[in-house]
């Protein structure tokens, strides 16, 4: 009776698994672009945190690093899992702790801006910026202090608030906040929301609502 080798698939497929692995890099870079222009930050308006992770970018990553690792390139593979990792933090609203913004260059970077006359840190998160006129007390001064901050580190954790020196009435005297890759009202995560004003906004539209009654 005569010997049967055993086929030898694994041979037979590693080829396909390859082909197929570099066919599903090609297309995840290939549509990745497309998504990203889409939300990509321009001259006006800063980078924005929070949003659902792209699938395309994704696949992309997850099948260059398996292209990397079974061809031995273990820094490839590296920069893939970072780049996954950090696009999982933007999506969870997590600040990178590896760029921080230096308080007195963030200062510094501001102090140029047309309406700004002063800032000044509340803690590591809170950073306000005094203006003068009620036409800087606005969401675009905001984007516009937040788009010079972002060479200095992650604007993820910074929340920028807006204080009108000039303000002549109570509603102008109230401070405008925002995180600056988020909209009003959200935080980063672990960012607690910080009473800035002696009076809260609620408590004041309270009183105003009794005073109309």
């Amino acid at each position: 009776m005569g010997f049967v080798r055993p086929t030898r698939r694994s041979r037979a497929w590693r080829p396909l698994v390859g082909f197929v692995s570099v066919i599903a890099v090609a297309l995840g870079v290939a549509a990745y672009p497309l998504t990203k222009a889409q939300r990509a930050p321009d001259a006006q308006h800063p980078q924005q945190a929070g949003q659902p992770v792209n699938p395309y970018a994704m696949a992309a990553h997850i099948a260059g690093a398996r292209v990397a690792a079974v061809a031995g390139d273990s820094r490839a593979a590296e920069a893939h899992v970072r780049a996954i990792a950090h696009d999982l933090a933007r999506s969870t609203r997590v600040p990178d702790v590896f760029r921080p913004i230096d308080h007195e260059a963030a200062r510094t970077a501001v102090r140029p801006l047309a309406g700004v006359r002063s800032a000044v840190w509340l803690d590591a998160a809170n950073f306000v910026v005094m203006v003068d006129g009620a036409q800087h007390r606005s969401m675009g001064m905001i984007d516009r202090v937040c788009l010079a901050l972002e060479p200095l580190g992650d604007t993820l954790a910074v929340v920028v608030n807006l204080q009108d020196v000039t303000a002549k009435n109570p509603d102008g005297t109230m401070t405008l906040s925002r995180n600056c890759q988020l909209p009003e009202g959200q935080r980063a995560f672990m960012q607690a929301k910080r009473q800035v004003d002696v009076v809260s906004p609620e408590l004041r539209r309270t009183f105003k609502a009794q005073q109309g009654q």
